[in-house]
């Protein structure tokens, strides 16, 4: 498993989020939603909760992009990547 996102999409984040150095965005699943790898379930997005037990991590532009353990079965062994979409002026998470 790994975690990537792009920069443009850490811009997004980062707008949108009003992050600051050092601020953190953890990827956790929720029930509900729509998409996702698994019916009935999604992720959400929280800012600066801190890593306790993270499974996948990337810090870039000195924010911390993360998903605890106790998430990583939502992933099932697959990448997580995050891109921005030009088209939708939003984020893409893709799954493989």
């Amino acid at each position: 498993m790994e975690l990537s996102i792009t920069q443009p999409a850490v811009k997004w984040f980062i707008k949108e989020l009003d992050l600051k150095a050092n601020d953190y965005v953890r990827f956790f699943v929720r029930y509900g939603g729509h998409g996702g790898v698994h019916k009935g379930f999604s992720l959400g997005i929280a800012k600066n909760d801190q890593p306790n037990d993270p499974a996948l991590l990337v810090t870039t532009n000195d924010i911390t992009f993360f998903v605890e353990s106790s998430d990583a079965w939502y992933f099932d062994g697959m990448d997580f990547h995050i891109k921005y979409s030009r088209k939708y002026n939003d984020i893409d998470f893709v799954i493989k």
